[in-house]
């Protein structure tokens, strides 16, 4: 299958700063095939790779268990954005067979019947010829979209995708990108209650701990040489109050916040200016339509009246300026961590 024109939008950011709802929204219009946390489900390099993959292999990257997922649904910390979980009758299960990859998020973002779907996906990506990882993802993509009415473009959002830019982009160089961002002090404070932004800054404590360069290189075996407070962390078991309820200064996220942002904005100006543009959340909020019609144009689709009214409704849940409610010994440091970001923010 060889697949062209396709109109394909990647939404990038930090994490947390509103790109879920922003999923929800893009899912409701008619002519958006919408994907949803695809390289937080699958991130291993080689699916954005050069080397050819066969339809063999490339099935195997979608449907094997994403360790981590797997792993964190199965010691109970699972987070609103897991979706498989809420399937009523669901075939696997993270104890004993594990979730295939592309089903706890990526499938059940668009079907009640994620299983149904992987089901009829095997047997055609497995017949693919060897190729390339990008022309694969295209091949899906279209094949996805010729299950869900064939719309005209298709939009690709995981959360702290930023840093990914370079490999989606030297993988598909027409895409366009669209840059979430949002508040850093706000953005850090979500941070602060999420599991998985938690356990950032856990992993590099127990890397420093191990005498190691990156949290990559930790391995079960390093458990041994940490304290019994981090520990469980490298097993196959552990209490997610570990993680959740562990002191760790707020100004901590701050900075991965800034970090993040500093570095991504540097790997998003290597893209051509007139396929990337930004979007604040918080003027999403404050101007939902007049923001909506803009990312529609991006994208390259109709804001049709129906879908701005859905979305804008959808968003009347936002509620920004949670950081400003901490008390000043929080809030002081945060704002000084956050202020790389919010100065690089500023020049773009």
């Amino acid at each position: 299958m060889r697949v062209v024109n396709q109109k394909l939008t990647f939404v990038v950011g930090t994490g947390r700063c509103g790109s879920t709802a922003l999923s929800h929204i893009i899912n409701l219009h008619p002519d958006v095939l919408s994907i949803n946390e695809l390289f937080a489900s699958v991130p291993d390099e080689e699916v954005l790779a050069d080397a050819p993959l066969s339809g063999p292999e490339f099935w195997g990257y979608l449907s094997r268990p994403n360790p981590v997922t797997n792993s964190m649904i199965k010691n109970g910390a699972t987070p609103p954005e897991f979706l498989y979980h809420r399937v009523p009758r669901r075939r696997y299960d993270a104890e004993t067979t594990g979730i295939p990859a592309i089903s706890v998020m990526v499938l059940p973002h668009l079907t009640d019947d994620p299983d149904a779907l992987l089901d009829a996906l095997e047997p055609e990506v497995t017949s693919w010829p060897t190729r390339r990882p990008a022309d694969h993802w295209r091949a899906l993509f279209a094949t996805l979209g010729a299950r869900f009415g064939n719309p005209g473009a298709v939009v690709e959002r995981t959360g702290l995708s930023i840093g990914r830019v370079p490999e989606m982009h030297r993988a598909f160089p027409d895409a366009r990108f669209v840059h979430l961002y949002r508040e850093g002090p706000d953005c850090a404070v979500s941070m602060s209650r999420h599991f998985s932004f938690r356990m950032i800054p856990l992993l590099w404590e127990m890397a420093d701990h191990c005498g190691l360069e990156s949290p990559r290189l930790l391995t079960p075996q390093h458990a041994a040489q940490l304290p019994p407070d981090l520990a469980p962390l490298l097993s196959d078991r552990y209490d997610p109050a570990l993680v959740m309820e562990r002191p760790i200064p707020i100004s901590q996220f701050g900075t991965l916040w800034s970090e993040t942002i500093v570095d991504g904005l540097r790997k998003l100006e290597a893209v051509p200016a007139r396929q990337r543009t930004a979007l604040a959340y918080e003027t999403l909020l404050e101007e939902p339509e007049k923001e909506l019609i803009r990312l529609a144009e991006f994208i390259g689709v109709e804001p049709h009246r129906t879908w701005l009214e859905a979305s804008v409704a959808h968003l009347d849940g936002g509620r920004p300026g949670a950081a400003r409610k901490l008390p000043e010994a929080e809030l002081t440091p945060l704002l000084e961590s956050c202020s790389p970001g919010m100065r690089a923010l500023a020049v773009h």
